[in-house]
């Protein structure tokens, strides 16, 4: 064996150990995925990965996801030995509470981790949709002899990621893009949880991704065989006009005697004696958690590389800058996430409009007129353009031939979509991705949604047709359960606005919030303009839009199209002598993040008659109706029927509130 090969089986060695022992210390993880694809780990980034670990937002460098996020470790122990912020004391803490190091990847918490990986084929959608923004930069602002945007998004995936239907839908849409950026490397150990994949799993995945317009490399060897990865890799760099799939045929738990390429290793740890063995068969000598001085030297080589080539790309902004100006300035400000001076005030002055509409429509005008002054606006539909009213009218749609285009054809492929926008937002580009679909289809995005809340990532959902008024469509589209499920996962901010002017200002909270998602529900049906809206104040999630001059009897809670039928059942009610408030609630999150003060001006606690009217389930509404309120909300499934008549038929009508209410009054 000679130096350099052995210097290197040691790097490989160390990150093999660093995950077994880290493992082992927290008695819970995933040591053989480390153990088996370490070879491919080191050769990518010793080799291959532009990066800078002192500097780890560099906007240039490469990405590097972890799709199967359960092998944790292998990534931990790359940041550590290459010198990113992550001590030999952060792997000791592996699983512990407040480290460094969770369980699986999460963004934000560990320094060179890209996007918050673990539920399997979502890391493999986001690198898509990170090859999509960095293929968009590239072509609006590359130039002849001076590139600003030159990298590559690597990720590594399992045979889990490979059963998962959304990445499946992902890799589709990046070899219709020809995303020449995307390198796949896919650890084909051929074991899950539940034992070895021909259990449930004997498709031929290179045939699979061939026929997606993929280039596929296989490397037979990729235990042992360095040269054949870094070959496969250098082949995969060298194909621009299609994505790559090398595909890795490695052993789970390497190097353990008794427990090396089965289901044992995939989520357990191996155990004092096992881990011993493990040593020695493998002939490494080091204590636990300790690493060579050598292997240091060699790996952290890496920071010397990555400062060198941060500062070329620094000389060559710097020219960038000398030469065409006015694209620096644009890409610059892009690339700083600061949004530009004065854009909401290109909001359409909504609210005012001659004839109802639907709030779908008016959401329209509110893209269209942003995208003309938010140069980062990007997104599309999954095959539901012209209902979601989701176009641009500035871009034509993004393809292979001209990725410069700012409007994205997803196809049906709603959990794709999701997850691809969060691959967009946390790219670090100052994109602002939006995607849109009906809002009985969020129950396939689900999983996108709550990782685009999980990671900050600031995704703007527009979810259509939303609710039993979608009508003769029948139950399978009439969203019941979904606001209210969606508005149970922590920091996603849910607005259903009521008009035109409400819309506005959904928008404008929703672009403002780049550290986490915001999802519209829009209405098919339209709706009137209402006295006394506002999108400054639908922004504060609730504000009184009708009140009685002074304290109410009765207050009257509505949301989206149903605020109308609470303003008319006022204006019944106080015919009675029943003084009623008012209040619209497009925005629960919001609302509770506005002070003590203010939740008590809009909903004093004195008023105990409430009365909530949403046409959806009537899940979670006790805490503004309080056990004396009341809420006119639908907990069955809808039916097929022209839209009115539904909600004619399921009580969403003025008649029905003012009934409602004067139950509570009597």
């Amino acid at each position: 064996m000679t130096d350099r090969s052995n210097l290197e089986s040691r790097c490989i060695n160390a990150i093999r150990f660093l995950a077994a022992d880290a493992v082992d210390k927290a008695k819970s993880g995933h040591p053989g995925l480390p153990m088996g694809a370490a070879p491919m780990g080191f050769v990518l980034w010793d080799r291959f990965m532009r990066h800078n670990p002192k500097s780890p937002g560099w906007f240039n460098r490469d990405r590097f996801v972890l799709s199967a996020g359960h092998g944790s470790m292998l990534q931990y122990a790359l940041l550590h030995l290459t010198g990113y912020d992550i001590s030999i004391e952060d792997i000791k803490a592996f699983r512990q509470w407040g480290a460094k190091t969770p369980g699986h990847p999460e963004n934000g918490v560990t320094p060179g981790v890209e996007v918050t990986t673990g539920p399997l084929g979502q890391g493999i959608a986001n690198a898509v949709g990170m090859a999509i923004s960095a293929k968009h930069l590239a072509a609006r602002f590359n130039k002849p002899g001076c590139k600003v945007v030159d990298h590559n998004i690597y990720v590594l995936m399992g045979d889990g990621c490979q059963m998962e239907g959304i990445s499946s839908e992902a890799c589709s849409l990046a070899g219709h893009l020809g995303l020449g950026n995307l390198v796949a490397l896919y650890d084909d150990n051929k074991i899950t949880i539940d034992g070895p994949t021909d259990l449930t799993f004997s498709e031929d995945v290179p045939a699979r991704f061939e026929s997606y317009g993929w280039q596929v490399l296989v490397v037979e060897r990729g235990n042992t065989d360095l040269e054949e990865i870094a070959a496969a890799i250098e082949a995969a760099r060298a194909e621009t006009a299609r994505p790559s799939l090398i595909c890795v045929r490695t052993t789970i738990g390497y190097g353990s005697p008794h427990k090396a390429g089965s289901s044992s290793t995939h989520g357990a740890p191996l155990g004092a004696d096992e881990n011993q063995a493990t040593r020695k068969n493998l002939g490494w000598d080091a204590a636990p958690f300790e690493v060579p001085e050598s292997v240091y030297t060699h790996m952290r080589k890496a920071t010397d590389r990555g400062a060198a080539l941060e500062e070329a790309w620094n000389k060559t902004l710097d020219a960038y800058r000398d030469e065409y100006p006015n694209e620096a300035a644009l890409f610059e400000e892009l690339i700083s996430g600061e949004l530009p001076d004065g854009y909401a005030q290109a909001l359409p002055a909504l609210g005012d409009e001659a004839h109802p509409a639907a709030t779908r429509v008016l959401s329209g005008k509110c893209l269209n007129a942003l995208a003309d002054e938010l140069p980062g606006l990007i997104g599309g539909s999954a095959d539901l353009t012209p209902s979601n009213n989701t176009a641009l009218k500035s871009s034509l749609a993004i393809s292979k031939d001209d990725f410069s285009q700012r409007y994205i054809h997803f196809g049906v492929r709603e959990h794709a979509m999701g997850a691809i926008c969060n691959g967009i937002a946390l790219h670090g580009s100052g994109l602002i991705p939006y995607c849109g679909t009906f809002l009985s289809f969020a129950d396939y995005m689900r999983g996108a949604i709550r990782l685009s809340a999980l990671s900050h990532a600031g995704v703007i959902y527009v979810m259509t047709h939303d609710s039993i008024a979608v009508g003769e469509d029948g139950p399978t589209h009439q969203p019941v359960e979904h606001i209210a499920s969606l508005r149970a996962i922590p920091g996603l901010d849910v607005f259903r606005p009521a008009d035109g002017r409400e819309v506005a200002g959904a928008y404008h909270a929703a672009v403002e919030r780049r550290d986490g998602p915001t999802l519209l529900a829009l209405s098919r049906q339209s709706v009137p303009s209402l006295d006394g809206t506002s999108a400054e104040k639908a922004m504060k999630g609730g504000y009184v839009v009708r009140d009685c001059g002074g304290q109410p009897a009765m207050i009257l809670i509505g949301t989206g199209s149903e605020l109308s039928l609470c303003v008319a059942a006022a204006e019944e009610l106080e015919r009675e002598g029943v003084s009623v408030r008012v209040v619209s609630m497009p925005c629960w999150e919001r609302f509770e993040r506005q002070d003590p003060h203010y939740r008590e001006a809009v909903l004093p606690k004195a008023v105990t008659c409430r009365v909530a009217v949403e046409a959806g389930s009537g899940f979670g509404w006790e805490r503004y109706t309080g056990s004396a309120g009341a809420a006119v909300t639908i907990d069955r499934f809808g039916t097929s029927a022209p839209g009115d008549v539904c909600m004619e038929n399921f009580g969403f009508t003025v008649a029905n509130v003012v009934q409602t209410a004067r139950g509570l009054v009597s």
